[in-house]
C-alpha cells in the first residue's frame, strides 16, 4: 500500500500565473488538492474609504485602478451613479463615445485574458498574437482620452474630451481585421485536440452553484443563464444595438473560454453600429455645476463589465464629497468559488482552473 503525506503548498503572491499579487495556500495528498485557501489583500488601496474624502470627479482616476484591464467600464459605473442621484441627461454623443470606448476595453480586456490564459497552459504565440491586436485597441483609446491604462475618460455628465479628427474612421476599420483575427484564434487554438482535453471538463459547476456563489459575466453564462445587464436591465444606449449574448451548458473552463471570444464578436457588432449610427455633431457633456453634489439620498447602479457585474453603491448627504460608497466588484465575487472547485482536482489542474475564472487583483482587493 503506497503511503502519502499531506503538504502544504504556497501558490504566489509573486507568480505570473496567478494574474496578481495573489497567494493560495494548497494541502495535497500526493498529487491531489484536499483544501484550498485563497489569501487576497496585498492589493488594498481602500479605494472606497478614500472616496469619502474626495470630489466626485477626483474619485474616477481611482476606478481606473481597480480592474485596470477595463478602466473605461469603471469609470462609467460611476459616473452613471452620480448622474442617477443628479437626474442628469447625458448628450446623445457622449453616449455613443461611451459605448465605443467601454467596447473597445472590453475586447482588450479578453484578448488579455486569453493571450495569458494560453500562456498559463504553455502556448506562447497565441500571447503574440493577441497582444499585437490589443495593441492596436490601446493606441485608439489613448488617442481618445490620452492614456494607455488608467484612461480617466469619463466625467458626471459626459466625457473629457471629443473623438480627434478620424478617430471614429479608425475604429471602423478595426472591425474588419479584428474578425480576421478572430477567425486565425479559432484556427490557431480553439481546434487544438492537446487544448480542449487540457481545459474539458476541468473546473465544472452547475447553474445552481453559479447563482448561490453569486457569480456573474462569463461564470454564470457558462452554466446556460442568458444574463447581460446590457440586455437585462439595458443603460446608456444599449438598447439600440443588435447582439447576442453567448452561453453554454457545461460550466467548465472550455464553455468559459468559447463564450469570451464569442463576446468579442458580440462587442464588434456594437461597436460596428455604433460607428454607422454616430452623431456627426452634439454635445459631449451635459450642464453640470463646477462643483457637482449629489443630493442627499442613496443610489445602487450596476453595469456588465468584462468580468461581470460591477456595482457601485453611493450614499450622500448632500456634500460634494459622497458619504459611504461601496462597489460590487465581479473579480471578487467570482473568486468565491475557487476553493470548491479545486478541492480533489489534480495539482496540475489548478491554473486551468484559477486562469479560466479571470480576475484581476486590482478589483478582487479594492
Amino acid at each position: 500500500m503506497i503511503r502519502t503525506e499531506e503538504m502544504l503548498l504556497n501558490v504566489g503572491p509573486q507568480h505570473p500565473s496567478t494574474h496578481g499579487v495573489f497567494r493560495l495556500i494548497i494541502k495535497i495528498d500526493g498529487e491531489i488538492i484536499t483544501e484550498a485557501t485563497p489569501v487576497i489583500g496585498y492589493l488594498h488601496r481602500g479605494t472606497e474609504k478614500l472616496a469619502e474624502n474626495l470630489q466626485y470627479t477626483q474619485i474616477i482616476p481611482y476606478t481606473d485602478r481597480m480592474d485596470y484591464l477595463a478602466a473605461m467600464t469603471n469609470n462609467y459605473v460611476l459616473c452613471h451613479a452620480v448622474e442617477t442621484m443628479m437626474a442628469i441627461e447625458v448628450p446623445e454623443r457622449a453616449e455613443f463615445l461611451r459605448v465605443l470606448a467601454m467596447e473597445l476595453g472590453r475586447i482588450s480586456s479578453h484578448l488579455v485574458w486569453w493571450g495569458t490564459y494560453l500562456l498559463d497552459i504553455g502556448a506562447i504565440s497565441p500571447f503574440l498574437y493577441a497582444f499585437r491586436e490589443r495593441e492596436m485597441i490601446q493606441n485608439l483609446l489613448n488617442e481618445l482620452s490620452g492614456a494607455r491604462l488608467t484612461f480617466n475618460y469619463m466625467r458626471v455628465g459626459g466625457v473629457k474630451w471629443d473623438a480627434p479628427d478620424g478617430w471614429i474612421d479608425k475604429v471602423r476599420g478595426f472591425v474588419p481585421y479584428m474578425r480576421e483575427q478572430l477567425k486565425g484564434y479559432h484556427e490557431l487554438v480553439s481546434g487544438n485536440e492537446i487544448f480542449m482535453k487540457r481545459i474539458k471538463g476541468v473546473g465544472t459547476y452547475s447553474k445552481e452553484e453559479a447563482i448561490q456563489y453569486s457569480l456573474s459575466g462569463a461564470n454564470l453564462r457558462c452554466t446556460g443563464v442568458k444574463y447581460d445587464l446590457r440586455k437585462s436591465e439595458p443603460y446608456s444606449i444599449y438598447s439600440r444595438f443588435d447582439f447576442d449574448i453567448p452561453t453554454r451548458d457545461d460550466g467548465d473552463a472550455w464553455s468559459r473560454y468559447q463564450i469570451r471570444l464569442e463576446e468579442i464578436e458580440e462587442s464588434l457588432k456594437i461597436i460596428e453600429q455604433a460607428v454607422e449610427q454616430f452623431p456627426i455633431q452634439g454635445a459631449i457633456m451635459a450642464k453640470v455645476p463646477k462643483i457637482i453634489k449629489a443630493p442627499a439620498g442613496e443610489a445602487f447602479v450596476r453595469i456588465e463589465a468584462p468580468r461581470g457585474e460591477i456595482g457601485c453603491y453611493i450614499a450622500s448627504d448632500g456634500k460634494k464629497e459622497p458619504f459611504r460608497l461601496k462597489f460590487r466588484r465581479p473579480s471578487f465575487y467570482n473568486l468565491q468559488i475557487l476553493p470548491k472547485l479545486l478541492k480533489g482536482e489534480n495539482i496540475a489542474n489548478l491554473i486551468t482552473i484559477l486562469g479560466a475564472i479571470d480576475i484581476v487583483l486590482g478589483e478582487v482587493d479594492g
